[in-house]
């Protein structure tokens, strides 16, 4: 049976991995993935200044503490990278590194201190899941639900500073204004996060259920939507399985739950994964091969002038042009050609198959040479298929390939170029 603290535990970690994931969408699609490290680490000190002023484990003033020290650092990075030649990620190196040493030498400085209230609060290290109460569950709650709000109210703002802040600084959005935002918002997420998965810890609940989450779409929209999902379910799989045993602490347990569903998403995203990307290239390497192989046959036959070829020449074929018996095979099996009386000739589906092959390749390198004279919608480099030539520039490209007397010309008599598709 589930204790209601447990239940308070896997509600907390669940919202905070779902605002998380939202957040940390904006803060990966705008690189600044060691921004949340920074920020979380420059938090420690403004949570232990705030204990030093209260004299208690108050989560507001840990809050207010922990945005008064993360936006300082914020504005460091900003004021360093901008008045000087250092760059971003050694600033942020430079302010992570003192704001994180100031954190720890206050924390040492309140362990040494007689006020009994400071126990514990060394777990804001690495968090402390378990310590969440019905209490900070409604500050979480409010904040998240906030947090997301904002997000919500100001998301056409948001992904125009993500994908193009020159553009919007061009139309007269306010910049700056929403670098602040933005940068509210991160701080904000990182500091209610910090009970949960510690300072160490949050950054990799910020932006790994978003990088797991852009495996999956090439929207914005869908890409905030996975990205809350998974940190949810980090969240929400961290908290279930640290019940097991005492011994599991359960921030690194969410987030290696998180770490799971990124690994997950890299291997079976349906057309970024890396299985999905070999079996793509498999196809594409198979392809090829087969295109190659007919087109060395059809312009073997084209210089003899005959439509078959003797198997004992298949020999000296394969060495000259590098391919090999498997290939010979594989088009065999797809029955575009067959071997009859000692001799290999195409099918007539493998005729047409053959023409058409060639003549692409030809009309590609005929649009090589004149690239530079020509006007095309898209580039040389994008163009896989002769179907996805424009029209006029097929035309164009024929006619310069009968004007060099390089068109295919060799077909039985029963086939002609139109009956197969081709450009003639």
């Amino acid at each position: 049976m589930i204790g209601p603290n447990t239940l308070w535990v896997i509600a907390g970690t669940t919202t905070l991995g779902f605002t998380s994931g939202i957040i940390g969408s904006f803060a990966f699609l705008r690189k600044r993935g060691l921004m949340g490290d920074v920020l979380s680490h420059a938090a420690l000190p403004g949570i232990c200044m705030a204990f030093m002023i209260t004299g208690a484990k108050n989560m507001f003033a840990f809050l207010i503490g922990a945005l008064f020290t993360g936006l300082i650092a914020s504005f460091a990075i900003n004021f360093i990278t901008g008045r000087s030649r250092i760059k971003e990620d050694t600033a942020l190196g430079l302010i992570l590194s003192v704001f994180f040493g100031l954190g720890i030498v206050l924390l040492t400085q309140i362990q040494h201190s007689p006020n009994g209230n400071q126990s514990g609060l060394d777990k804001f290290l690495f968090g402390q899941a378990a310590a969440i109460v019905q209490s900070d569950l409604q500050w979480l709650g409010i904040v998240s639900l906030l947090l997301v709000t904002v997000c919500f109210l100001f998301f056409k703002e948001l992904k125009l500073l993500s994908f193009d802040p020159a553009f919007a600084k061009s139309i007269g959005f306010p910049l700056s204004q929403l670098e602040f935002l933005f940068m509210l918002l991160l701080v904000t997420t990182v500091v209610i996060g910090l009970q949960a998965a510690g300072v160490i810890l949050m950054a990799a609940l910020l932006i790994t259920p978003a990088a797991a989450a852009r495996y999956w779409t090439e929207r914005l929209e869908r890409m905030i939507i996975i990205a809350a999902c998974f940190g949810g379910l980090s969240g929400l799989l961290g908290s279930w399985i640290s019940t097991w045993s005492a011994q599991l602490s359960t921030g690194p347990i969410i987030v290696l739950s998180s770490t799971a569903l990124f690994f997950l998403s890299m291997l079976c995203a349906p057309e970024r994964g890396l299985i999905a990307k070999g079996l793509h290239l498999m196809k594409l390497k198979s392809k090829v091969a087969e295109e190659i192989t007919l087109t060395v046959l059809y312009e073997w036959m084209e210089r003899k002038q005959r439509t078959a070829i003797a198997e004992t020449e298949l020999p000296k074929i394969l060495q000259e042009s590098h391919l090999s018996a498997k290939q010979i095979a594989n088009i065999e099996q797809k029955g575009w050609i067959h071997r009859k009386g000692g001799y290999l000739t195409f099918s007539e589906m493998g005729w047409k198959e053959a023409y058409n092959t060639t003549l692409f390749k030809r009309l590609m390198e005929i649009w090589s040479m004149y690239e530079t004279t020509l006007e095309s919608p898209i580039p040389l480099q994008e163009v896989e298929k002769k179907e996805e030539l424009p029209s006029q520039l097929a035309n164009t490209l024929q006619t310069l390939l009968q004007k060099h007397q390089h068109a295919p010309r060799l077909l039985p008599q029963h086939l002609t170029p139109s009956e197969q598709g081709g450009f003639l």
